[in-house]
């Protein structure tokens, strides 16, 4: 049987860290449990967001913290924090990032209450 080439766990974790300056613990943990976790996890990053794709790598954590923001994923959104300090992204892009994630979400809550506006609509008739 021919060995494996692909990385270790640690050898992910360890280009995980050079990357963004710390490795959720969450990602951390996973190794412990099951190695092949963090495995299928870089393989969803490179299909996400592939070498030479149509987005700058600045644009992608930028587009990563609004998403984590959005869902609510308190690890991505520290983890992103960790990255956009690692790439030196100016505070004004952040700040129209976070900007733009609470606009979509107050948007988002206006929309989710269409049934209601229909209910006190209706009630005025």
């Amino acid at each position: 049987m021919p060995a494996s080439t692909s990385p270790s766990a640690q050898d992910l974790l360890d280009k995980m860290r050079a990357g963004m300056g710390r490795v959720p613990a969450a990602i951390e943990k996973s190794t412990l449990v099951d190695d092949g976790l963090i495995h299928e996890h870089m393989r969803s990053r490179m299909y996400a967001m592939p070498p030479g794709g149509a987005l700058d790598e600045q644009t992608r954590t930028l587009l990563y913290l609004a998403a984590a923001l959005a869902g609510s994923s308190p690890a991505c959104v520290r983890a992103m924090a960790d990255k956009v300090v690692q790439e030196g992204i100016s505070p004004a892009k952040v700040l129209e990032t976070v900007h733009i994630a609470r606009f979509a979400m107050a948007t988002k809550i206006i929309g989710d209450a269409e049934p209601v506006f229909d209910a006190l609509i209706n009630a005025q008739k």
